[in-house]
């Protein structure tokens, strides 16, 4: 992995999470793992799948326009590539995850709050114009990584930028195979740059401000 794309390890905690929806708060406790510093790249992804998928160019900026099928394929490819043990086995449009699997892999919506965090207990964990790019600031466009403060731990662009996607089903009875995005786009308003707001959307879904980071398993 290239250095923009360096994984920082992350040791065993506890999370709660909360749901504005519906009211709901659960705690989660958390293994050490390790989860990147940076979303993944347009160089990045191309250098892994030969493709191009983004709306808006450029190598350090963002991959956009990434469906989480998109997403879980690219961490299979990189852990091939890394001759590591790829985290998920794909059949058809079922995928399974393998955990003591030393690949590479999509945070957990736990683990992606937990690293947002950082220690801290706030909605973000700095001023928002010193470590987002948000609509209030990004000119309506994303931008290169690692481009504003990074929080306690090291890592970048954990709000603002673009959404990333998490492995977890959002509410499987109410919005079935819907998964979690986390962290808030480029394009949205402040309230949506926060540590605990949780998005949805179906995983075959592309638009601009979506893309991903990678993790593994501790």
């Amino acid at each position: 992995m290239t250095t923009e794309s360096a994984l920082v390890r992350i040791a065993a905690g506890q999370v709660t999470l909360s749901d504005r929806r519906t009211q709901r708060r659960w705690s989660v406790p958390l293994r050490p793992y390790e989860i990147a510093a940076v979303p993944v790249t347009q160089a990045q992804y191309a250098q892994v799948t030969g493709a191009r998928p983004s709306a808006a160019g450029g190598d350090r900026r963002p991959v956009e326009s990434v469906s989480w099928w998109d997403a879980i394929r690219f961490c299979n490819a990189l852990s091939r590539q890394s001759a590591l043990t790829p985290a998920y086995r794909l059949d058809g449009d079922r995928v399974d995850w393998e955990p003591t699997a030393d690949g590479f892999r999509l945070p957990t919506e736990a683990e992606w709050e937990y690293a947002c965090r950082a220690g801290t207990t706030g909605p973000r964990y700095g001023p928002l114009d010193d470590i987002a790019w948000y609509r209030g600031n990004s000119a309506e466009r994303s931008h290169t990584v690692g481009g504003k403060q990074p929080n306690a731990w090291g890592l970048y662009d954990m709000l603002g930028n673009v959404w990333n996607w998490c492995w977890d089903v959002y509410d499987a009875e109410v919005y079935g195979s819907y998964r979690v995005l986390r962290g808030g786009g480029w394009f949205d308003e402040q309230w949506s740059c926060r540590a605990s707001v949780r998005r949805r959307s179906h995983p075959t879904f592309t638009v601009d401000d979506v893309g991903f980071r990678v993790a593994r398993s501790g």
